[in-house]
């Protein structure tokens, strides 16, 4: 089936049959010539070089296993949405993170889920992602995901029409809101009269929305809470964006050293003294957060962190144990979430998945290897995962092996062609395949701002977008109405 095309209603690029939203972006793009577009591109480039928007890639072989620097690819060609469409998955986006905060909420206290048989009890219960130190603790508003970051991907329908649906819940440390801040900003600058021709919902208020959901989620009683961000520090591949939400926000960015806790409050040593932190955004793992809890080696958190935390003297968001409502192995059971829960149908579709952990499931599996993506359970970044027509035979081998070694460790899933965007490419514009990061707020409300981050496969006929494996980001406009 031909991959659903975000600009064209049919290929190839020289057909005049467009998508209406992208008629006056065509007009405008036809009056460009190769050289304004590759002097923009050389300019984008310049400038976030500049401004220091890099990711580090561990494990490069060209660099020896060595964490390396890069900057992360920018296109152009903005990816284009009508107020119709994502007024529908802004509804369904709401819909799925509300269920999925009630689920973990559930599964640390009464449980209901398992008992009910919807989900199988052992899947939580055995999981490492399963926190038995959250077990009975209460956060504000019952609230553990605030900040959601949710993997959707657009396919051809019967008809040829689009569909969308959630490939991933990224509920633990998502990332990447701040390339979407920064890809718009780069876009006003270089076309401002593009946003005179089209009406694009804004998007340069999330770290505004982002700070009032965090002081909204204060445990203290406080009127201003002290907030701050808490970082593995600058070896971590997204440490650009620890450095900049912090400063967009106006909070401080900390290092584990940077905390302490007395009496079960935490503390931030400041020139000034010391002073009372009320909520953390940590960009750090569970694992790393409490050597007195969790790894004993971990010097990126902070001691007696969680026993403030489970006191109800501190908040750190996203909570501690959210990561097995975003498990892929759970990924399946989302939609029976959301019927349970909120006794509603649900408006976005997962991708239908094998479990490879059930026998007839990891029969199919084995038998259309070739046909099939493969994940890593815990896998995340585009590692880990077998993308069945793009493999080698020896690729397939090695995975069958792993597989019939640890079934319960994958699932698997048919290779949907990811719609695809114009993009701007060495021999000019070509399709590229992408998908859709929004980020959902959960604090009293939830709420999100238009759009998110599009990442777009830049190697021709790629399905993998991840920056680590080479992907690009373009902007997303949300058109308002």
């Amino acid at each position: 089936m031909q991959p659903f095309d975000e600009m064209y209603l049919s290929l190839p690029y020289g057909d005049k049959s467009l998508r209406h939203h992208y008629e006056p972006y065509k007009k405008w793009l036809d009056s460009q010539s190769m050289a304004q577009i590759q002097s923009h591109q050389d300019e984008a480039e310049l400038i976030f070089r500049r401004v220091g928007i890099t990711f580090a890639v561990y494990g490069d072989k060209d660099e020896g296993g060595a964490g390396t620097e890069r900057l992360i690819p920018f296109d152009l060609l903005p990816r284009i949405i009508p107020a119709t469409e994502w007024l529908n998955l802004q509804k369904g986006l709401i819909q799925r993170v509300t269920a999925l905060n009630k689920f973990i909420y559930d599964v640390y206290h009464d449980q209901e889920i398992l008992k009910a048989g919807i989900v199988p009890a052992e899947q939580i219960l055995n999981n490492p992602q399963f926190r038995s130190e959250m077990v009975g603790v209460n956060v504000p508003h019952n609230t553990y995901s605030h900040i959601s970051g949710v993997d959707i991907i657009r396919a051809s329908d019967a008809k040829g029409e689009g569909e969308y649906f959630v490939l991933e819940d990224n509920l633990r440390v998502p990332s990447g809101v701040s390339y979407m801040l920064e890809d718009r900003k780069m876009m006003m600058r270089l076309f401002p009269e593009l946003f005179k021709t089209y009406q694009v919902a804004p998007v340069a208020h999330y770290p505004d929305l982002l700070l009032e959901t965090l002081r909204a989620c204060s445990p203290s009683t406080t009127l201003d809470p002290t907030v701050v961000l808490l970082t593995p520090g600058m070896y971590n591949s997204a440490y650009f964006e620890h450095a900049f939400l912090a400063q967009q926000m106006g909070i401080e960015l900390v290092e584990g050293q940077d905390l302490f806790v007395k009496d079960r409050f935490v503390y931030m040593r400041t020139t000034q003294g010391p002073v009372k932190v009320d909520v953390i955004y940590r960009r750090v793992d569970d694992d790393f957060l409490d050597p007195a809890v969790f790894r004993a080696d971990s010097s990126l958190g902070c001691s007696g962190l969680i026993d403030s935390y489970r006191a109800g003297n501190v908040n750190i968001c996203n909570a501690v144990g959210t990561g097995i409502a975003d498990d892929k192995s759970i990924y399946p059971y989302v939609p029976n979430m959301i019927e349970f829960y909120l006794g509603e149908k649900p408006i976005l579709s997962n991708v239908p998945t094998f479990l490879c952990r059930n026998p007839e499931d990891l029969k199919y599996t084995l038998a259309n290897l070739k046909d099939l993506v493969v994940k890593e359970v815990h896998g995340a970044g585009g590692y880990g995962m077998l993308v069945g027509p793009a493999a080698s035979k020896s690729e397939i081998d090695q995975f069958r092996q792993a597989l019939l070694k640890n079934p319960a460790g994958y699932i698997s899933q048919p290779t949907l062609s990811l719609s695809s965007c114009p993009t701007f490419v060495k021999d000019g514009f070509a399709p590229r395949h992408i998908d859709l990061r929004p980020f959902v707020l959960s604090g009293k409300t939830v709420q999100m701002v238009p759009g998110g981050l599009t990442r777009v496969a830049l190697k021709d006929g790629s399905l993998v977008v991840n920056s680590s494996q080479g992907g690009g980001t373009k902007d997303t406009w949300i058109l308002e109405v």
